[in-house]
């Protein structure tokens, strides 16, 4: 799995919005606005939202990511 490398605050706030607008589908509709961004070849949304829809991944398991110290 691949977790989101860099993560701007806006992009926090639009997971959040989704997680709360789409409930468990919100990862499936980052999703398909990403390809709706590579459809008419806006790579740099297209990005956006594939690191939206890993943060929204990351944010709706139950365990922890990464080291704990």
């Amino acid at each position: 799995m691949y977790l989101p490398l860099y993560v701007e605050p806006r992009d926090v706030v639009e997971a959040t919005t989704l997680m709360d607008t789409f409930g468990p589908k919100a990862g499936i509709e980052a999703a398909e606005r990403a390809i709706k961004s590579r459809n008419i070849c806006n790579h740099l949304h297209y990005c956006r939202w594939r690191q939206i829809e890993r943060l929204i991944i990351m944010l709706s398991v139950q365990t922890t990511l990464g080291t704990i110290h």
